[in-house]
């Protein structure tokens, strides 16, 4: 396992993307990457190819967490969504692949609660990873027949909930700062303007701090619903910061002591040819925010 122990700085991110993608909790996922490594580390297996190792041992963990993590998610009050991470990827490269950015976003992440823990390792593994099915049945302990059949019924699952991509980046970007400063001017027809015709927002704050525990949805609704937040913002003096997070347009809100109050994630698509904000996520739950302010 010398090599392997070589390839360890190598192995992690890969091993951080597949975790964190699964149960959307950054420190949970740094817990079963630093777990995998232990594991990899006792191991005296002669391994061939680290990468597929690494991939099998934090996926299995990754299952295994969320198989006992799902009553807490039953009990969750209003909306779960994934802790959120600042910037474009979770990979510390620049250059890393579009998909792996775009099954980075909130709307994606939250769309995978649909799946079971096994179906989400076949459909990530597969359509974000791009492992063949021969790989993924090892991981998972099915046949690659069952794995193309898994991958079918999630696909199914998501096809209403996955979010659309066509939008390139400088028109998201563009979009997000009419879209800010809309909301700062209070500026109702111009934010709606912006928004997709049955733009849904959602929040998590698990009964914390208010948030509603019901998406909103509508034009109207959500326009007005967030000028009325960002009123409350002003009052509290309160600072909108923009800033990628899970590689989509977003904000961070800041008190006067500069402290993390929320996050805000917009996903747009592409409306009948403009692009149009189409969910709007929010994340105001303390817990989920303290690896923000830790770093």
């Amino acid at each position: 396992m010398a090599d392997l122990a070589t390839s360890y700085s190598q192995l992690r991110p890969l091993m951080f993307a597949i975790a964190y993608r699964m149960v959307g909790s950054v420190a949970d996922a740094e817990d079963i990457t630093q777990e995998a490594l232990l594991r990899m580390h006792r191991d005296t297996t002669v391994v061939d190819t680290p990468d597929a190792y690494a991939t099998t041992v934090t996926t299995r963990l990754a299952i295994d967490h969320l198989r006992s993590a799902r009553v807490r998610r039953e009990r969750y009050v209003g909306t779960w969504l994934p802790e959120p991470l600042l910037g474009v990827d979770d990979s510390g490269d620049p250059a890393v692949r579009t998909e792996l950015n775009e099954s980075l976003s909130l709307a994606f992440m939250a769309t995978m609660e649909r799946l079971s823990p096994v179906e989400r390792a076949v459909f990530l593994l597969r359509e974000v990873f791009a492992y063949d099915y021969d790989m993924i049945a090892t991981v998972v302990g099915k046949t690659g027949s069952n794995c193309r059949q898994i991958l079918a019924r999630s696909r199914a699952h998501l096809d209403a909930g996955l979010p659309r991509f066509e939008v390139p980046r400088a028109r998201r970007d563009e979009l997000a700062r009419r879209f800010f400063a809309a909301c700062h001017a209070g500026d109702l027809a111009e934010l709606e303007a912006l928004l997709a015709r049955d733009v849904r927002f959602h929040a998590d704050g698990n009964g914390k701090p208010p948030a509603v525990t019901q998406p909103v949805i509508g034009r109207d609704r959500v326009a007005r619903f967030l000028l009325g937040l960002f009123r409350l913002a002003e009052r509290d003096n309160l600072l909108v910061r923009p800033q990628y997070v899970n590689g989509q347009p977003g904000a961070c809100v800041l008190d006067e002591n500069a402290q993390l109050r929320a996050v805000f994630a917009l996903q747009v698509a592409d409306t009948d040819g403009e692009p149009r904000i189409e969910t709007i996520h929010t994340v105001i739950n303390p817990d989920k925010l303290r690896h923000l302010a830790m770093r």
